[in-house]
């Protein structure tokens, strides 16, 4: 695609996209780009550093590999209003992926990304209104339509991301189908996702700065036991999974629904807040006919 990427994963957010990237771009074949998001469609400041530039980050590839990049900025509406234009002027003929994990645990997993990015202070309950984008965010329907309109649903693939961690490599399999890849891929265990847990430790620049310095990380490592090395950082950490009051889960669950039963038509099945994981599990998603009926 004169040096522009063949596919690119363009969402959603916290969903399992980084593992993906890193399974696509273990496989023969492929070249994945470094950094994995680079955000061009999506941000203004990095638009303004030209094709060119974009171009570049796929100046490496083997002739004949798949290129691709992963951007979950691409499906945020309305943060990044200029993205699906951007994109349709550039990159037409562009496969896209699209993972989509229960709208609810999405939203809990990028609070709590948000919060410990400093980005999110407040309780997730008190989030909600003082952050719209953690709901806009998991409102799949809302951020796939535009894409169906501009890229049409044979280059839109879309992914659960359930099935990514109850059958991986046939998952992986079926994201090669679609991209055109000849050869059977294989799973790497070694990048899946990470522990959750290793994911709420607070950003401090001051901190990190001092004990990634070499003299003090020997120090901690050689001087400081274990036991207080690990109550010194649970000073710096979510302490558990955030949870929602059941007053907000039902508000969410009517947002989400109604969303969802759009998706739900596109796949010709019936999803839902509360069959989405059952759904997800079922079959791998296809989008049914155009007029919204069963897949045949």
């Amino acid at each position: 695609m004169n040096g522009l990427p063949d596919f690119i994963i363009i969402g959603a957010m916290k969903c399992a996209t980084t593992t993906l990237h890193a399974q696509l771009a273990h496989q023969p074949g492929f070249f994945l780009s470094e950094p994995k998001e680079p955000n061009f469609f999506s941000n203004d400041e990095i638009y303004a550093r030209g094709m060119d530039w974009y171009r570049g980050l796929f100046a490496g590839a083997p002739p004949g590999a798949l290129c691709g990049e992963s951007s979950t900025h691409y499906t945020k509406l309305p943060t990044y209003p200029r993205t699906i234009e951007r994109m349709t002027e550039h990159v037409p003929g562009a496969k896209l992926i699209y993972v989509m994990r229960h709208p609810i645990d999405r939203l809990v997993s990028q609070y709590v990304h948000e919060w410990t990015q400093r980005v999110i202070s407040t309780p997730i309950d008190d989030a909600l209104d003082d952050h719209p984008e953690l709901i806009d965010y998991s409102r799949y329907a809302m951020q796939l339509r535009p894409f169906l309109d501009t890229h049409g649903r044979s280059r839109v693939l879309p992914v659960f991301f359930d099935n990514l961690g109850t059958r991986p490599r046939a998952e992986l399999e079926r994201v090669c189908r679609f991209l055109g890849h000849a050869g059977t891929p294989a799973w790497r265990a070694e990048d899946d996702a990470q522990n959750t847990s290793s994911e709420r430790m607070r950003r401090s620049p001051l901190r990190d700065a001092v004990l990634n310095f070499p003299p003090a990380r020997w120090a901690r490592r050689a001087l400081v036991p274990v036991s207080v090395r690990e109550r010194v950082k649970a000073l710096w950490m979510m302490k558990k999974r955030p949870e929602l009051s059941a007053g907000n889960v039902e508000r969410l669950e009517k947002i989400f629904d109604e969303d969802l039963a759009e998706v739900g038509r596109w796949l010709g099945i019936e999803l839902n807040c509360r069959n989405f994981k059952q759904a997800a599990a079922a079959t791998p998603p296809g989008w049914a006919e155009a007029g919204g009926g069963p897949r045949s």
